[in-house]
């Protein structure tokens, strides 16, 4: 007979359960694990950015970008970048 097929998976480049971390901060990707202070630019652009969803979202970022847009501080401090080691 025909041999049993087996049940659809969404594609994944690289299997999430064999990553191992450089470090834990690369764990959570989100805006609000930066630590960011609430009046800060990008904060504010990211609570209005963040509930707009599919092509409305190119035309909402693109009115932030104008210069009529006050967002808040812009903060100047060190980078958050993480170093790497070269092997």
């Amino acid at each position: 007979g025909k041999a049993s097929r087996k049940p659809n998976a969404p594609f994944q480049r690289v299997n999430a359960h064999g990553v191992k971390y450089y470090d834990e901060k690369l764990k959570d990707n989100s805006f609000e694990s930066r630590g960011a202070h609430a009046d800060d630019y990008g904060a504010r652009a990211n609570r209005d950015l963040v509930v707009t969803r599919g092509s409305g979202f190119r035309k909402e970022k693109n009115k932030k970008k104008r210069g009529s847009y006050r967002g808040g501080d812009i903060t100047v401090r060190p980078t958050l970048n993480l170093g790497y080691q070269l092997t």
